[in-house]
């Protein structure tokens, strides 16, 4: 029998759950199923119910948790609302926008919203951005990668030649005005 893998469509184990009708193990048949397996694979849903030892058996991984005192799952609990109770206050000083506001409407009021709320703001872009906190676009299908990186490059060059020209540091601006030339014959 092959033992069950992740890769499924779906798979939902349900540790201690408490079912109207206790169901024998079926595997064994004898003790009482404490592990109930709810298995979605091409549209149809099949339940399995095993005792601990049988699911072993099958090959499903069984973690039990010792028992949790009251104290410490209430302390733990309020930790967790306050630390989401301290980001949800975060505020822009700039437009007033709060995180509660950005989590209820998706958008930020301002470009100062990033800095003003960066501690809620980072593990979600993490997310997004695979890891990168930074936006990494993606070249089109078809398009060149080269092509837009020389793009990139000729504008960069023209924003510092713009700075170089209102600082009125002429030297640097032939300089970046020569680079720019060169890379459009290119």
């Amino acid at each position: 029998m092959a033992v069950p893998t992740i890769d499924r469509a779906l798979r939902k184990v349900l540790l201690g759950f408490q079912m109207q009708q206790q169901v024998p193990c079926q595997h064994c048949k004898k003790a009482l199923a404490t592990i109930h397996v709810m298995d979605m694979s091409g549209g149809q849903k099949r339940e399995k119910h095993f005792c601990e030892r049988c699911a072993g058996e099958e090959g499903i991984k069984v973690t039990v948790q010792a028992h949790v005192p009251l104290n410490e799952l209430l302390t733990s609990f309020v930790l967790q609302q306050s630390g989401a109770q301290q980001l949800a206050e975060l505020k822009c000083p700039e437009c007033g926008t709060t995180f509660a506001e950005f989590r209820n409407v998706g958008l930020l009021g301002c470009p100062h919203d990033y800095d003003a709320m960066e501690k809620a703001l980072l593990p979600l872009l993490q997310r997004a951005h695979e890891g990168a906190t930074q936006h990494k676009g993606k070249v089109p299908r078809g398009g060149h990668g080269a092509d837009s990186e020389r793009t990139r490059e000729l504008s960069r060059l023209r924003r510092e030649l713009d700075s170089a020209v209102k600082n009125e540091d002429f030297e640097r601006a032939a300089r970046l005005r020569d680079a720019v030339k060169t890379l459009e014959r290119a």
